[in-house]
């Protein structure tokens, strides 16, 4: 696992465009900006890149590759195309399945169980209707948390709408495979839960 994972906060920022069909986000260090990893879409197909300017966007397949400052892969996610509920895999830099995320039904805000590749509950991902925050739980106790909105440097920053802060828990172990995964689903939520 790549050391930059044992990191407790990532601002993640998305690319925003006007004819933009491909997800792509730069994470960064909250505290000074600078580049941690980048997320990108990097082979999409003509059919997919079309659906992803209709009402059909949700529904379309993806493939994400994250990667350090140094263009080193670090996790790959997908997902095949999805009528009701999403299933989606990731990978690490081998492509090698390290876990699974399964989207609940008729749940408000949100909601993907995580699995090891066996099939082991790790942890569940749960948003609020009410709002845009998400939390990772793992035995009911909070171990993540993505959010609009993060107390650092001091004062209270609010991200932009296309921006939001992961603050990992610190009794997540370090070297930990929860850890990718908590960072896969941060990738997922815009493109399962917001779009």
């Amino acid at each position: 696992m790549n050391s930059i994972l044992n990191k407790n906060l990532f601002l993640v920022k998305e690319h925003i465009g006007m004819f933009k069909a491909a997800n792509n986000f730069d994470v960064l260090n909250p505290e000074n900006g600078t580049l941690m990893m980048t997320c990108r879409e990097p082979n999409l197909g003509f059919f997919t890149k079309l659906f992803r300017f209709s009402d059909y966007k949700r529904m379309t397949p993806f493939h994400i590759v994250i990667s350090d400052n140094q263009n080193k892969k670090i996790i790959s996610i997908k997902r095949g195309t999805t009528f009701f509920r999403s299933d989606v895999e990731v990978y690490d830099e081998n492509e090698k399945l390290i876990g699974l995320f399964k989207q609940k039904f008729f749940f408000l805000g949100g909601r993907f169980e995580i699995f090891d590749p066996q099939g082991k509950s790790l942890a569940t991902l749960q948003g609020k209707w009410t709002g845009w925050e998400f939390k990772f739980l793992k035995d009911n106790n909070e171990i993540a948390l993505v959010s609009k909105k993060w107390a650092g440097l001091g004062k209270e920053f609010f991200t932009s709408a296309d921006n939001y802060v992961l603050k990992i828990n610190e009794v997540v172990p370090e070297d930990d495979p929860v850890r990718a995964l908590i960072l896969a689903a941060v990738m997922c939520i815009d493109m399962v839960f917001k779009e």
